[in-house]
């Protein structure tokens, strides 16, 4: 392409993929929005749902939990299943940035801004 021009010819490939890798990142983003994952606590009795992104979408509390004074361990139970989503959240996260970097020949692991 570039071949007279010394180390410009790879500059201009090391663009070209940028502005894939952009791209690719772009459509991750979008695509974490949609991805959902469940957090539970109390052996199932709450969970939590939210996106990839960390964006709690649902509670489903099982009525059983509801009985005598029992306030305290349902508030636990709600704060440990929103906590679980968001560690799931993260872990897809994490998970759907790998697959990506290892498409692009980005070293494992990388951290990137987001």
């Amino acid at each position: 392409m570039l071949k007279g021009l010394g180390g410009l010819g790879d500059m201009a490939g090391m663009m070209k993929k940028a502005q894939e890798m952009q791209g690719k990142m772009e459509e991750l983003q979008e695509s974490l929005t949609t991805m959902t994952v469940v957090g539970e606590a109390g052996a199932g009795l709450v969970k939590a749902t939210s996106t990839a992104k960390g964006e709690l979408t649902a509670l489903d509390i099982d009525p059983s939990i509801f009985s005598g004074d029992d306030k305290e361990v349902v508030e636990d139970l709600i704060l440990a299943a929103i906590k679980d989503a968001q560690q799931k959240a993260q872990e897809k996260s994490a998970e759907e940035m790998s697959k990506l970097t290892e498409g692009l020949g980005l070293p494992a692991g990388m951290k990137l801004p987001f």
